[in-house]
């Protein structure tokens, strides 16, 4: 009789019980050459482990497995640990019911613990799989994407290569801290090193990603999906209003987007928002939009904008 260790003899029978219905004491004894109490021994255990066997009695009976109670090591050959890492991948791509993150988080673990040749071919998967993008948005590779995630769970300083939207290519170092995805994009909130001062990155536009082997350094580490939404809405923009929306916090959001405005409560039934635009004009057409009392705090240009547009509208209706 050959001698396996415990360890190696409780995933075999883990990997037998998982190949068929039931299995009689006898015929796990026979299929893995041991005794019957050394069977009976090792489904206690798997049982501590928080596997769910149960046994039937009676002269067909056997065991078979049930719900557990947690959520114990999986056992999975080559093709299905190939086709969960794929479903992963296509998950935190496309931000499936808003488990992206976990998706993610889920890739990563699995992906560092694939054996060589199971990683291999998932980078060949990864270089013939193409993710149809909006038009005006870039695509990331999934290997970038683990990579940035693997530095801020690492806690690792990183050197990007990054494109700027005006297409001006740098090299930064930074301290990744989290990844974060609006339902469109993935963004990067890092700690600039030289800058000193936090910054978010379109990940489509990271080009290389460089762990250092250094630290991070991360003070005061902000809110990053706030700090993308603030980034979003007010970044890419040359004017911003400044309004009081006579509604609370939670309607606010519903009329304004947190992608579009940045929010903050003004006592219980008003918010103030701030919004950035294009220009005076547009910003004005957007607040007739939304069909709610509001005061424009500030800039005067805006106000004027949305007063004449306002005339115009009741001209046009009488």
């Amino acid at each position: 009789m050959a001698v396996v260790n415990t360890s190696a003899r409780l995933l075999q029978l883990l990997s037998s019980l998982s190949t068929r219905r039931s299995w009689t004491c006898a015929d796990l004894a026979a299929r893995l050459e041991v005794t019957e109490r050394t069977v009976r021994r090792d489904i206690a255990r798997l049982r501590e482990l928080g596997y769910g066997i149960e046994s039937e009695m009676g002269p067909w009976g056997g065991y078979h497995l049930g719900s557990g109670t947690s959520i114990p090591p999986l056992i999975l050959d080559d093709e299905e640990a190939l086709a969960v890492a794929v479903g992963l991948r296509t998950a935190a791509l496309s931000g499936v019911s808003g488990s992206d993150q976990a998706a993610l988080s889920a890739l990563l673990k699995l992906r560092q613990v694939l054996p060589a040749r199971i990683a291999r071919r998932l980078g060949e998967l990864d270089t013939a799989f193409t993710h149809t993008a909006r038009p005006d948005d870039g695509q990331i590779s999934p290997a970038l994407l683990l990579d940035l995630a693997t530095a801020c769970r690492r806690g690792e300083r990183t050197r990007l290569t990054y494109r700027d939207r005006t297409g001006t290519t740098s090299t930064r170092r930074v301290d990744p801290y989290r990844l974060v995805y609006t339902g469109r994009r993935w963004y990067l909130v890092a700690h600039d090193v030289e800058r000193q001062d936090w910054r978010t990155f379109r990940a489509d536009r990271i080009i290389d990603a460089t762990t250092t082997g250094e630290p991070t350094d991360l003070p005061d580490a902000p809110d990053p999906a706030q700090m993308v939404n603030t980034g979003i809405a007010l970044g890419p923009y040359p004017v911003r209003v400044t309004i009081r929306l006579a509604v609370p916090a939670e309607e606010a959001l519903a009329l304004v987007p947190p992608t579009v405005g940045v929010h903050r409560p003004d006592g219980d039934d008003a918010t103030i928002i701030d919004i950035g635009g294009p220009d005076v004009d547009g910003l004005a057409r957007y607040l007739l939009t939304l069909g709610r009392p509001l005061r424009i705090l500030h800039p005067d240009e805006v106000r004027q904008a949305f007063l004449a547009r306002t005339r115009q509208l009741l001209q046009d209706n009488q």
